[in-house]
């Protein structure tokens, strides 16, 4: 026995108790899935165990047997056979589900307390020369990250600082600077920012308008300035801005991303990527992780159990934990997304 059995082309959710002892499958050979039961004796592979860290953990233990990540999930499933498969938005079932069109204070509500945000119907402050609205934040039913969507017409913004939070940014229009405790990094479209704990950070535009994606984890109420910049910069992490990179894609099936703002640069609470979906209808899965979705191009509709809605550029989608979805892009050139989750490290991950 040379390779691991595919057991399950999806993981395997389950909740632990503490102290337990958890001995995982790795030949997919057991009869007691996601569990060893030996049927690897004879062979090269050995169990994993893992022992649960306190009452009422969640995980996903491996079902493809090809994780890295050994028990756990890493999402390797999705590109093996029938590990990410497409589902046919107009079956019999998927017809009746009805259209969401009506908004309430700029967004459409879908099951679970998922919501898709226009940012073209949004209301907005304004602090100085930026125009900024609340997103996402536990207001609006998040738990773990808040989002705000900011535009700034010319110059220099107003100094923002979140406190003891990390700061992630998407410029999804525009060029210019950030300045991050005295530390000027250019940045242009679809570039991602990150910002330390206790740090400020100002954003300069160029010639045209800038338009920005700020998330804070964890949440934060509002927008949060301040009168004077701090100086404080982590020197020990000194890249904060990521450009998107053909050469750094992950692939999942048809569809692929890249990782922005994640561990490698520092963020260990925060992960931020981008990503292309192409012309299709993901099968409904789920995570484990808080999501939000900005469109950056394309059009598209986003599906819960029983509702949909039309999704477009500038849109976010809120997407709580475990919430049941798909994500299907009905433009023939496909979809640009752009994802925070938190807490989490890994977006390819889906039960």
């Amino acid at each position: 026995m040379n390779a691991p059995v595919v057991a399950k082309t999806k993981p395997f959710y389950k909740e632990l108790k503490k102290g337990r002892s958890y001995l995982w499958c790795s030949c997919g050979q057991s009869k007691r899935q996601p569990f060893c039961d030996y049927s690897h004796v004879g062979t090269a592979f050995e169990p994993v165990t893992y022992v649960g860290q306190y009452d009422g953990e969640e995980v996903l233990f491996c079902g493809c047997k090809q994780t890295g990540t050994g028990p756990f999930c890493d999402g390797a499933h999705n590109n093996i056979l029938g590990g990410y498969r497409d589902d046919d938005p107009n079956s019999p079932e998927n017809l009746l589900i009805p259209l969401v069109t009506e908004m309430d204070a700029a967004r459409k509500m879908l099951d679970g307390g998922c919501y898709v945000f226009s940012t073209t119907d949004a209301d907005y402050q304004s602090e100085g020369n930026l125009r900024h609205t609340v997103v996402i934040s536990e207001a609006q039913g998040a738990q773990y990250q808040s989002q705000f969507y900011a535009e700034l017409e010319s110059g220099l913004s107003p100094v923002m600082s979140f406190g003891d939070r990390h700061v992630v940014l998407l410029i999804s229009e525009g060029s210019g600077q950030v300045v991050i405790g005295g530390q000027s990094f250019d940045v242009n479209a679809t570039d991602g920012i990150y910002v330390r704990p206790g740090e400020s950070f100002v954003i300069q535009s160029a010639d045209a308008a800038l338009k920005t994606f700020i998330s804070a984890c964890p949440a934060a109420p509002e927008m949060m300035f301040t009168e004077q910049p701090s100086s404080t910069f982590e020197a020990d992490w000194p890249q904060r801005v990521i450009s998107v990179d053909p050469e750094k894609r992950h692939s999942m099936a048809a569809r692929f991303f890249q990782m922005l703002v994640d561990k490698t640069i520092g963020s260990t609470v925060a992960t931020q990527f981008i990503g292309h979906i192409p012309f299709s209808k993901a099968e409904p899965h789920r995570h484990l992780y808080e999501e939000s979705l900005i469109v950056l191009t394309g059009k598209g509709c986003f599906w819960t159990d029983s509702l949909k809605t039309n999704v477009k550029a500038g849109d976010v989608i809120f997407l709580p934990r475990k919430v049941r979805h798909s994500f299907e892009a009905t433009d023939e050139h496909g979809m640009d997304v752009a994802g925070v989750i938190y807490p989490g490290d890994n977006p390819s991950i889906n039960y």
